[in-house]
């Protein structure tokens, strides 16, 4: 096992693959870009990276596209001149100057809006950036590495995302399995969350029983690295021993076979592989909307994104079919 990050754990035969692939990317100045659903692990990943380029005594800057108001993003972006809106009192400089001379990860890169993609592309291609409110070049030294958990390919084909944009920060595509799909790597991962937040135990040494162990393996993880984080601390809190033991975990293995239940395609074929994650996702999301009685931005902090993301997840949950007022409104009755 190798501990890479705070949050990436490589047991895994496929976990070390993409280390490898990450190692000999970093040492190369070409843009990358990372796939792969919520919670896996994207940000410890682009870290990693700039860690082990020519880059990594230089600054490494994130940015989440979908945390910022769009009306504000630009100047987040690219940095703004005095006296270039309303509010502007001082010149400010924005992200790409801030990583100037090293890394800048844009998260959640499919939830950019489209008159920023097209700047994004002039940046990627010249090398410069403008500040808002200014005509001044400032010439870019800079690494870019994109984020996102959507299917970039569909967005491009849909017209929400710029086929040339897509092409120029694919050039080096690194996915992320998720958690379910790389079950070698949970018990290290749940071992070093136990020790990440030994604060909560009072400093007292506490372990995974045989029946708890059981439980994580099997479990299929919709939420990823970040729901078994959660999951770690929740128990550490609701712990009546040095063992955990697998009650206090607080999983549900019912809600594996959620996506079994809803779907009507044959597990067994590709088409059935998506849909049963798909599925798996969609379950995550309404469990937690519940348990916040509906609340979204609350909703969204224990989902680990935000508000703006967890509307977008909405839209697609309800264009396929999910009704997610009436399963709320069924919640709070039972309640």
């Amino acid at each position: 096992m190798e501990l890479v990050d705070q949050s990436l754990v490589a047991a895994a035969p496929v976990s070390k693959q993409l280390l490898m692939l990450a190692h000999r990317a970093a040492i190369t100045d070409a843009s990358i870009l990372l796939t792969g659903e919520s919670g896996t692990g994207k940000e410890p990943l682009a870290r990693y990276v700039h860690r082990h380029s020519p880059r990594a005594d230089k600054p490494f800057i994130a940015v989440n596209c979908a945390a910022i108001p769009e009306q504000i993003l630009e100047s987040v972006l690219f940095g703004h001149t005095k006296g270039a809106f309303t509010g502007a009192t001082h010149d400010q400089p924005g992200k790409f100057e801030l990583a100037n001379g090293g890394t800048l990860l844009l998260d959640e890169i499919g939830e950019l809006p489209l008159l920023l993609q097209s700047k994004l592309l002039r940046v990627l291609q010249e090398r410069e950036i403008e500040r808002v409110g200014s005509h001044k070049t400032i010439n870019l030294d800079i690494r870019i590495i994109a984020a996102t958990n959507r299917d970039l390919r569909q967005a491009v084909k849909v017209g929400q995302f710029r086929e040339d944009l897509f092409y120029r920060l694919d050039v080096l595509p690194l996915n992320i399995r998720p958690l379910r799909e790389r079950r070698e790597d949970i018990l290290p991962l749940a071992e070093h969350f136990i020790q990440r937040h030994i604060h909560l135990t009072q400093g007292q040494n506490c372990y995974f029983s045989d029946a708890a162990k059981k439980l994580l393996l099997s479990y299929d993880w919709p939420g990823n690295v970040r729901e078994l984080e959660n999951t770690i601390q929740r128990a550490l809190v609701l712990r009546h021993g040095q063992a955990l033991q697998a009650a206090e975990l607080g999983i549900k293995p019912e809600l594996n076979q959620t996506n079994i239940i809803n779907s009507e395609v044959p597990l067994n074929s590709s088409e059935g592989l998506k849909a049963s994650k798909k599925h798996a996702e969609f379950q995550y999301i309404i469990d937690t909307l519940k348990r916040f009685s509906g609340h979204r931005s609350r909703s969204a902090d224990a989902l680990g994104m935000t508000t703006r993301a967890l509307r977008y997840k909405l839209a697609q949950m309800r264009d396929a079919g999910v009704n997610i007022d009436q399963l709320l409104e069924q919640a709070s009755q039972a309640a």
